[in-house]
């Protein structure tokens, strides 16, 4: 069972007013503005068919210690949760993973999932709210770059001057390390690249950081909240920016090689260091305080986004977790159907439960109107059929 904090707690010592489980007198957690992306209009891209392998792996560290089978609550679509502002609220962190190598002969895809920060964090940062952390690497050109970046963004994070009190600032600062570490370190192949998504929580503070065409979606009552942008090459912004730094586009790959336009690693592309490339390790930051209407979120790789949607993803996990409340078993189910959907990827799915207890059933409420067409409408159709 992950420890509860006590509400209102913040990370520093609090000198002002505490919001959202931070102290607004001496520290910004997270600094830029807020924007959640709300575009649920991804296509399903097909894939050839192919014969589905088995599972290559699947790690849990999921607690459902304390949850039990209990019968959902009934919550009425279309009316806002009562305690959906209520400060006191504190989310818990349970989760669970999945992987498979697809079609490929070999499994470039790495993940973290920490669903307890504290345990990674020196005392002496004075952390005291409740944290976790959640990523998904997508390697291309070998494993290394996405290896390595599992094994040490978020230590890069963490010991940053900048961790808790300026996070975005931190986070920014830990991409750019394992970028550039990945051009330096001998022992790794600097040709291998990754992708990197990653989510940091704070309280109810959740910070996504994004770099790549990997996804994190969020399930606020059953609606599918996208916090990431795809980074693919004919994305608009990514186009103009590409063209502006001297890149081209050839058939949907960046310089005719790369399918995504940002990513770390991949310094056979990028040039020397320090000078400023089409392809890019900056990643995109996108800010969530969580309320109790926010019940899952799902971190993915391309594999999966490929052949299902984000609503179609958020709608099947949240029957999963009614019917077993086990974010392990809802990653498999994830994976599973992607294969069945013939992905030709590798393939990653990370769901994230913020509750002990199951997503309450949702109910459309009844409405007693009578509804009736009058003489005149009635007249008026009768005439417009007449007329076929």
């Amino acid at each position: 069972m992950e420890e509860m904090m006590a509400p209102g707690t913040s990370m520093l010592p609090c000198n002002g007013e505490i919001e959202n489980g931070f102290c607004k007198g001496n520290m910004s957690a997270i600094e830029e503005n807020k924007e959640i992306s709300d575009d649920l209009n991804q296509p399903n891209a097909g894939k050839p068919p192919r014969n589905n392998p088995g599972m290559r792996h699947c790690i849990s560290q999921a607690s459902l210690a304390g949850t039990s089978a209990l019968e959902p609550n009934t919550v009425m679509i279309g009316l806002r949760s009562p305690s959906s502002d209520n400060c006191a609220y504190v989310p818990i962190f349970r989760s669970g993973s999945c992987s498979d190598m697809g079609p490929k002969t070999y499994m470039e895809d790495e993940h973290i999932r920490v669903d307890n920060l504290r345990e990674h964090v020196d005392d002496s940062k004075g952390l005291l709210s409740q944290g976790a952390f959640y990523g998904v690497f997508d390697g291309h050109g070998g494993v290394d770059a996405a290896s390595f970046t599992q094994k040490n963004l978020l230590k890069f994070i963490v010991d940053d001057s900048h961790f808790p009190s300026m996070v975005k600032k931190a986070v920014r600062n830990a991409f750019a390390k394992a970028d550039n570490a990945l051009a330096d370190t001998k022992s790794l192949d600097n040709t291998s690249g990754t992708t990197a998504l990653v989510a940091l929580i704070l309280g109810r503070t959740m910070l996504i950081a994004n770099a790549g065409d990997s996804r994190a979606v969020l399930g606020k009552r059953g609606r599918a909240i996208e916090l990431s942008k795809d980074h693919k090459p004919n994305a608009t912004s990514e186009k103009l920016r590409i063209e502006k730094l001297g890149g081209t586009i050839f058939d949907g790959y960046l310089n005719g090689q790369l399918s995504v336009a940002r990513a770390l690693g991949d310094w056979h592309i990028k040039g020397a260091k320090g000078s400023k490339g089409p392809l890019s390790s900056e990643p995109e930051f996108e800010e969530v305080v969580l309320s109790e209407e926010d019940e899952f979120l799902i971190i993915g790789c391309d594999g999966l986004w490929d052949v299902m949607s984000s609503q179609y993803a958020v709608t099947i996990v949240r029957k999963e977790l009614m019917l077993h409340n086990d974010p392990e078993k809802c990653s498999k189910f994830l994976v599973k159907e992607a294969l069945k959907r013939n992905s030709c990827d590798n393939l990653t799915a990370l769901v994230i439960c913020f509750s002990h207890d199951p997503p309450p059933r949702i109910e459309i409420p009844r409405t007693t109107r009578r509804r009736s067409i009058s003489a005149e409408g009635l007249d008026l159709l009768k005439g417009v059929l007449s007329d076929i």
